[in-house]
């Protein structure tokens, strides 16, 4: 069982290119004395493994989650199936340290900004928003209609923090796992979470 005494942090993977990000953030996460509790929607699975090649999903949660802490080589780490809404996370009763969705589909987005709360990703986030917690999204679409960026206005203005995973090139990445790392380190920034993923501008 998970430790009660810490706050989890929440990870949401959604339907978006970029799952990277995602699976890199929980990477850094599981460095903290925190446990991680990942959700990852089924459109995610498949683009995860078009991406990077990993084949998360298993044939039942169980065999997910343990899929997902072989690759994390980490037992701090619990998967909840984004029809699970009786998971921890959909109840402001269960206290956690924050909730990144790392890429943000403009799907999620807009049940998040509209309160639809219809699978656990937008639920868990609907309780972030109703607790006050920290709530960061990271959508991933290029060039935003005028629909997307109305949405991250009302967001922030809950606020929520919206982190578009750009890179920046002043540090002088030396591969593609430096800019990831560039923009990972940039949410945790975003979050309070120290790092140490890329340097700082002096």
């Amino acid at each position: 069982m998970y430790n009660e005494t810490m706050n989890p942090y929440i990870v949401a993977i959604s339907g978006a290119s970029g799952s990277v990000y995602g699976l890199r953030l929980v990477e850094e996460l599981l460095r903290t004395p925190e446990d991680v509790h990942l959700c990852v929607s089924e459109t995610a699975f498949s683009i995860i493994e078009h991406e990077t090649g990993l084949v998360l999903r298993g044939a039942s949660d169980a065999e997910t989650e343990q899929r997902i802490r072989g690759h994390f080589s980490s037992g701090k780490i619990w998967y909840f199936s984004e029809d699970n809404l009786a998971a921890p996370m959909s109840s402001g009763s269960f206290v956690t340290g924050a909730m990144f969705v790392v890429p943000c589909s403009m799907k999620t987005l807009s049940g998040i900004a509209c309160g639809y709360a219809n699978n656990l990703i937008e639920r868990a986030a609907d309780v972030a928003l109703k607790e006050g917690r920290k709530l960061i999204l990271s959508p991933r679409e290029m060039p935003f209609s005028a629909i997307h960026l109305e949405n991250m206005l009302r967001l922030a203005r809950m606020g929520v923090t919206i982190a578009p995973p750009i890179p920046a090139f002043y540090q002088n990445p030396k591969d593609i796992r430096d800019m990831v790392s560039f923009v990972v380190g940039k949410i945790l920034d975003s979050a309070g979470i120290s790092h140490s993923l890329f340097p700082r501008w002096k």
